[in-house]
């Protein structure tokens, strides 16, 4: 049973940095391409960042390159995304997933940017 927790979301100022966790369970992360994804108020879903399996492939949205990073470290089955210069518009709950898999997410974690 895949099992996803995400943590470190808070409160931050605009030109503030978060680091979001998420811990995996369940399956083999170190076989499995992960994604990040985030869902503002009113808003769908939308695609954040993804990693491939060994780090080889690493893509981020248009709207936080040079902003977002994203990490993995298979040995303790965790995903990370790097936050900096966080804006007001990147105020959402962010989630994340399994590359190939929209049945299985996160409870989420919340980033609010303001000042």
């Amino acid at each position: 049973q895949v099992h996803l927790v995400e943590s470190g979301g808070g409160l931050v100022e605009p030109g503030g940095s978060l680091r979001l966790s998420c811990v995996a369970s369940g399956f083999t992360l170190s076989s499995k391409g992960m994604k990040w994804y985030r869902q503002a108020p009113g808003k769908e879903r939308e695609f954040v960042a993804t990693i491939s399996a060994h780090e080889d492939f690493v893509r981020v949205a248009d709207s936080v390159k040079g902003r977002f990073s994203i990490s993995r470290n298979n040995l303790q089955n965790t995903v990370y995304l790097q936050m900096n210069n966080l804006q007001p518009e990147d105020t959402a709950v962010y989630y994340c997933g399994v590359w190939g898999d929209d049945d299985h997410w996160g409870q989420g974690a919340q980033v609010t940017v303001s000042s």
